[in-house]
């Protein structure tokens, strides 16, 4: 038998469904991830591709011969390499992935890059998860896109019963809503991925995890919403309630149990080709030939393929 909910119930779950989440917390500054920090702080993680990408990710003594990283005192490269031309039946495109020694569960992370993976066939992110036993734990993707798509597309990713509603308190335009298989808000600045986010120097991407909620703020170098004083000159503390309204917002709700769908999760930072999502789309993006074809052929063409990272701050 069916039973019609009282308007007054409706009310009040419509009500819990956008309630903005701001609560004052001032997070403390646990890590300062700057230039040769990097290789301190992180693991490279080169073996194969689970997303069946046109890749090979090398080791850290590799990517450091090869240049594929290298930094200097407020900078970090992370890059493909762009000149090989690659045999089709031989290994993928050499790239780096690398994973933090650290986990977290509650925390800000506020990430200043500086210049991101372009061009068709690319598919850079830098994202959070436990990686043991995926999808259980949880991930979230904060910078993620694919062949030049703007705008970038945050998402979350869980194990089954998770579902976001549409109305949530952020300024982004969600895309999809079921989190088993990954639950998605596309940002509203178009500057926020590929050529545009590059042509404009870049900007902040930042992330405030707790067990009830995830939110993550992006804020353009130049132009647009201007960033917080406390992320574009970061101290020993951070206050997100100044933050505003992000641009995606995961909570939990009747019908998900964030916290318990979440773990403490690594941060990884990798520079992917074609693969399950890059290939599968890369027609639809409007780039020539096949994408395992035009990543193997071309080489100067994939120059503008790194990630230039000023700096990972963390607070707990």
């Amino acid at each position: 038998m069916s039973r019609k909910l009282r308007p007054s119930i409706i009310a009040l779950l419509s009500l819990y469904l956008q309630v903005p989440f701001a609560i004052s917390v001032k997070y403390t500054l646990s890590e300062s991830i700057v230039g040769n920090a990097f290789y301190d702080k992180f693991t490279w993680f080169d073996i194969p591709d689970w997303n069946h990408g046109r890749v090979n990710y090398t080791d850290r003594e590799t990517s450091r011969r090869l240049n594929l990283t290298y930094a200097s005192s407020d900078t970090f490269i992370l890059r493909s390499d762009f000149t090989t031309v690659l045999d089709p039946a031989g290994p993928g495109r050499n790239s780096v992935r690398i994973i933090s020694k650290q986990t977290y569960t509650t925390h800000v992370a506020i990430f200043d890059v500086r210049h991101m993976p372009e061009g068709c066939g690319t598919w850079p992110a830098i994202w959070e998860t436990k990686q043991d036993g995926w999808p259980n734990g949880g991930e979230l993707d904060i910078v993620e896109g694919i062949n030049n798509q703007t705008p970038n597309l945050v998402s979350v990713h869980t194990s089954p019963n998770c579902t976001m509603p549409r109305d949530r308190n952020q300024t982004g335009t969600p895309a999809s809503l079921t989190c088993d298989g990954g639950c998605n808000v596309r940002m509203r600045s178009r500057e926020s991925f590929g050529p545009a986010f590059n042509a404009n120097g870049g900007g902040w991407f930042a992330v405030e995890r707790r067990p009830d909620f995830i939110k993550v703020w992006f804020w353009p170098r130049k132009g647009g919403v201007a960033a917080p004083r406390d992320v574009i000159s970061p101290g020993t503390s951070a206050t997100t309630e100044a933050w505003g309204i992000p641009d995606a917002l995961f909570a939990t709700t009747p019908s998900c149990d964030l916290a318990a769908k979440f773990r403490e999760n690594a941060i990884i930072i990798n520079l992917n080709f074609c693969g399950d999502w890059a290939g599968s789309q890369y027609g639809a993006s409007g780039c020539p030939s096949t994408c395992a074809n035009f990543v193997n052929t071309n080489t100067a063409y994939y120059w503008n393929a790194y990630f230039d990272i000023a700096s990972i701050r963390i607070y707990l």
